[in-house]
């Protein structure tokens, strides 16, 4: 796909960057494939079916066996797949003919593979909420209403989970891996999108917590909302991954 002498050109953006027509969400589970050789899941997937498409698509023949093999398909499928050649296994014994292929068995992750993928995210926001609150004249109702998604955690993780979407912008230590940092914080404001992408990489939430920010009756400051300012909150949410 990528060599000099390849049959398809990829087309490229307008900085010259190479574009990838793909399921965005699931092409991470190829990258950490090509990475670790390896193929690992979030509990509960339920997307094997398009993600074999994708492993079919980059012919990663090793990771549609591994797919096969862990839900139980026939190796057999693995043949039809576009662009893989499968040889048998000389090793494989004459006992066992009606399986042409030995397919390698998921195995229970040892105790340095449960540590490298055991972790902690915190996710944190500061928000109000409001609406009509009695007032006819107001129009444009507003409902919750987020300033920032604040994410604490290893780097390494934080930056496996959220991808293009965190922002390291406030982190004074950028660049290493294993460390950990609380100034991270994500380019968007949706709160369900950060939870769905905890929850593609495996993470579930754990617990949560909620405090409230209710503001003294002074006068409001010009241009800011004294509605809003007595709503306002800050919520934690802590997830792990096992």
């Amino acid at each position: 796909m990528f060599a000099s002498n390849a049959t398809v050109s990829l087309p490229k953006d307008a900085k010259g960057r190479l574009f990838l027509d793909r399921d965005g969400v699931l092409f991470r589970y190829v990258l950490d494939f090509l990475r670790h050789g390896r193929l690992v899941l979030p509990e509960n997937f339920y997307e094997r079916e398009r993600l074999r498409a994708e492993a079919e698509h980059f012919k990663l023949c090793k990771m549609i066996k591994n797919l096969d093999s862990s839900s139980g398909g026939a190796s057999a499928a693995a043949i039809k797949s576009p662009g893989c050649s499968l040889l048998p296994n000389s090793n494989h014994n004459q006992n066992h003919r009606g399986s042409m292929f030995s397919l390698t068995m998921p195995q229970s992750p040892s105790s340095a593979e449960f540590l490298a993928r055991m972790a902690f995210v915190t996710v944190g926001y500061r928000g109000t909420f409001f609406g009509n609150m009695g007032h006819a004249e107001v129009k444009d109702v507003k409902f919750r209403k987020l300033s920032r998604i604040l994410i604490h955690g290893k780097v390494a993780v934080c930056r496996e989970v959220f991808g293009d979407t965190l922002n390291e912008s406030r982190d004074p230590d950028r660049g290493a891996n294993d460390r950990y940092s609380s100034r991270f914080f994500l380019k968007h404001n949706h709160l369900e999108q950060a939870f769905d992408q905890l929850g593609m990489a495996g993470f579930r939430m754990v617990c949560g917590c909620a405090s409230g920010t209710n503001s003294s009756y002074e006068t409001p400051k010009p241009g800011s909302d004294n509605e809003e300012n007595k709503w306002q909150h800050y919520n934690e949410y802590v997830f792990n991954r096992t």
